[in-house]
């Protein structure tokens, strides 16, 4: 049965105010993570990790979306890291 176009984009509206709500969540914990680094002298930047969690990305994807998907989390890192290094700062005026 083919689906009518609005029927798939309002699909594509509702992955959406997921993948929202969870990067929404992915920064919370981000911020977590600033406060513990800042606490124990840690840089934002950990490479090697970054590098690890991409391998994982690649992993968990279908043959065929894995380059897609892993492409995506390079700016997610870094809005990531610049949201930690944002609020690292800002705690230095406090």
């Amino acid at each position: 049965m083919d689906m009518d176009l609005n029927d798939l984009r309002q699909q594509i509206d509702a992955v959406d105010r997921e993948l929202v709500a969870l990067l929404e969540k992915r920064m919370d914990i981000a911020a977590a993570i600033a406060d513990y680094k800042k606490a124990h002298g840690l840089s934002v930047l950990d490479q090697g990790r970054e590098e690890q969690k991409t391998r994982a990305i690649r992993s968990l994807c279908r043959p065929g979306t894995a380059e897609l998907i892993a492409g995506l989390y390079g700016p997610i890192m870094a809005a990531s890291r610049a949201y930690q290094t944002r609020r690292m700062e800002d705690a230095h005026g406090e």
